[in-house]
């Protein structure tokens, strides 16, 4: 209590309003101190920022100081302060998690409810153009010139920026509809017009500014996350007639289910008793008795009889029940979508690759806070939709589009799914990961789909490159069926297995028409553990032949490697010679001592030496294709070795050969 009365005298002396001007008093710095000393002592109930929320100091008097007096440094950074630690998201002051007690849960309403309305202020063309003013005089300066102060002023105000973006709609208050805008969509054309865009792009595609990649990426995402690729897309886009009969058909759906519930409610307070509905008897159908079976209500289908009509369900565990997860997707003013289309069209030509790999970088090294990972997926998976849609240039998202962002997101789903099984009380919200990670996996396919569909033939390669990989890995093709067998409704939404079902039929699709248009198709499998037999040892002179089932189980072993070596990802040695022209030993012979040399290589566990020696032997005995034609693609490769490999040849090199490697 005593704090809460030090705290009202401390906000009377920041200052007052004099008609359009704020005066700020002689104190009103030591003021601001202290009310950011305050919130560093609050308790667990938050007292200190819901009184402040009560009194409304951010609207009457932070913001005002903010606009009147920005050219006070020192007074301008520790409003920043202020503002930050204001604007932070409810979750945060209560340790991430959303408290189950009545009164701890009512505050944490309260202070989202001050948040809320924290967000109706930030709508300011004037306030966005302080910022930008100021945020732009600090990246104008060099690194020689730019100090720490500096530097944590520009990471305050992105986090600023940041937190106001991140404050949830009220849907109750602001009752708005498609094609309206509210107030997340005020914020953002304010943003747009005081030139905050322009800043954000400078950051996200400069090299010296990487250490504020993280925070533009948040930043951009939480400014699309109401919206969708293929409505941004579309915009400004005569709609086609398909799209207009399907809202149209939307319509007359909403109209004949309005008319349903008009109906359903005169037939509620009819005069008509239930009584009258009628006793039937249904033939051939015994009760318990011989008798036939009386139903007491109406039916046009004698199939759809039911006896559990008056039957009370079973109820579900409240843990148990399906989940209802409803996305907040709406259709803003077609000015705020031109807007966010242009963005869009300038984020992928300038931005999206640099960003990409800086934030990766970040990632990999740890350096970020924990699940930034997220907005990571969840811009990857926008992004590469909106370019699909828009421009089809995939060059654009070249950043995304490989074969280590698949294993990425493949290691991310499992990691996920384990946290899920780990952490119970929060399996809701490591599932909507998974759902977020998925839909990242479901775009990379889709983007990969639609370039094997180009008929540009470097597009069309590329995505040969990557589908070899992703179809060739035991670990891509198991993924989905791994997925589908550990679906849980009490945890995952239909959404989820809607998207999952999609992505996996699609899958499906590309496999079955990659095998088509290939006649030798090889997939790595899973070794099965068989019981060897056991034999007499062969005498130390003579060695023993590998079985069949050996020599698979090796060439399970190799493939792997060997078919990445051929696609070009590895590096083959260069100091092997199939060949000895200085020898005496004829050269017929010489080409089956290569054959030899190049099948104990893959037997001893040595497929770049193999592959290597095959292509200098293709150089040197072209005539009958023995190792191959010239112009040999990977897959015939491929199967080519696996010949020389299960071949019969003699185990001893011929007398008079000289190993030149």
């Amino acid at each position: 209590m005593v704090m809460l009365v030090e705290l009202q005298a401390t906000c009377s002396a920041l200052g007052y309003q004099e008609g359009k001007k704020y005066v700020k008093e002689p104190d009103c710095l030591e003021t601001v101190k202290d009310l950011i000393r305050f919130l560093k002592r609050e308790d667990e109930t938050c007292d200190i920022r819901r009184q402040l929320g009560e009194a409304c100091i951010l609207q009457k008097d932070i913001i005002p100081i903010l606009k009147q007096y920005h050219t006070d440094r020192v007074l301008f950074e520790a409003v920043i302060r202020l503002l930050v630690n204001l604007t932070q998201p409810a979750v945060l002051c209560f340790n991430n998690h959303i408290p189950e007690d009545k009164t701890l849960r009512n505050h944490y309403i309260e202070i989202e409810s001050q948040l809320q309305s924290y967000k109706e202020v930030f709508v300011d063309e004037e306030l966005f153009g302080v910022l930008t003013r100021k945020m732009g005089d600090l990246l104008k300066l060099d690194w020689e010139h730019r100090q720490e102060e500096d530097r944590l002023l520009i990471e305050r105000m992105l986090i600023l920026i940041r937190n106001v973006l991140h404050v949830p709609p009220n849907l109750d208050r602001e009752q708005r509809t498609d094609d309206d805008a509210s107030v997340h969509d005020q914020v953002i054309w304010a943003i747009h017009c005081s030139g905050l865009e322009d800043l954000l792009l400078y950051i996200a595609s400069s090299e010296d500014e990487r250490n504020f990649s993280m925070h533009v990426l948040e930043i951009v995402s939480l400014m699309f996350r109401e919206q969708t690729p293929d409505m941004l897309a579309t915009a400004g886009v005569s709609r086609s007639m398909t799209e207009k009969e399907k809202d149209e058909r939307e319509l007359q759906m909403a109209l004949e289910q309005e008319k349903a519930q008009k109906r359903a409610s005169l037939m509620k307070f009819s005069t008509r008793h239930s009584r009258f509905g009628g006793t039937y008897v249904v033939q051939n159908m015994k009760s318990i008795s011989d008798r036939d079976v009386i139903f007491h209500k109406n039916q046009k289908d004698v199939s759809n009889l039911t006896f559990d009509i008056n039957k009370k369900p079973k109820k579900k565990a409240k843990n148990r029940q399906p989940i209802k997860e409803q996305e907040l997707t709406r259709r803003s003013t077609l000015s705020i979508r031109l807007g966010l289309k242009e963005f869009c069209v300038q984020f992928l030509e300038s931005c999206y690759n640099p960003l990409m790999y800086a934030v990766k970088d970040i990632l990999n090294r740890e350096k970020a806070q924990d699940h930034d990972e997220t907005y990571y997926l969840w811009s990857m998976r926008f992004f590469m939709e909106f370019c699909r849609l828009h421009s089809k240039q995939v060059e654009l998202v070249s950043e995304t589009m490989s074969v280590p962002t698949f294993h990425y997101i493949q290691v991310q789903l499992f990691q996920y799914y384990e946290m899920i099984m780990m952490e119970k009380k929060e399996a809701k919200v490591w599932a909507k990961r998974v759902h977020l990670a998925l839909k990242a996996y479901q775009e990379l396919l889709m983007t990969l789909d639609s370039m094997d569909r180009s008929g540009n033939r470097q597009l069309v390669e590329s995505a040969k490159v990557i589908k070899n990989n992703i179809f060739y890995m035991m670990e891509f093709r198991d993924t989905f069926l791994t997925l589908l067998r550990k679906f849980n409704e009490s945890v995952q939404s239909r959404s989820f297995l809607k998207d999952l079902v999609e992505t996996t039929h699609l899958f499906l699709k590309m496999l079955e028409k990659m095998t088509k248009g290939s006649s030798n198709f090889v997939v790595q499998k899973k070794k099965a553990k068989r019981k060897k037999k056991t034999k007499p040892k062969a005498a130390p002179d003579q060695p023993r032949e590998p079985t069949p089932e050996e020599l698979e189980d090796k060439w399970d072993d190799i493939s792997g490697e060997l078919s990445s070596l051929i696609q070009g990802r590895g590096e083959l040695p260069t100091d092997v010679a199939p060949f000895d022209a200085a020898s005496e030993v004829d050269i017929d012979h010489q080409r089956v001592d290569a054959l030899i040399r190049i099948q104990d290589a893959l037997r001893d566990q040595r497929p770049g030496e193999a592959l290597a020696l095959l292509r200098a032997a293709r150089e040197v005995w072209p005539e009958r294709d023995q190792f191959g034609a010239q112009d040999i693609g990977p897959e015939e490769e491929f199967m080519a070795v696996r010949e020389i490999f299960m071949s019969d040849l003699p185990t001893e090199t011929l007398p008079g050969l000289l190993d030149v490697t």
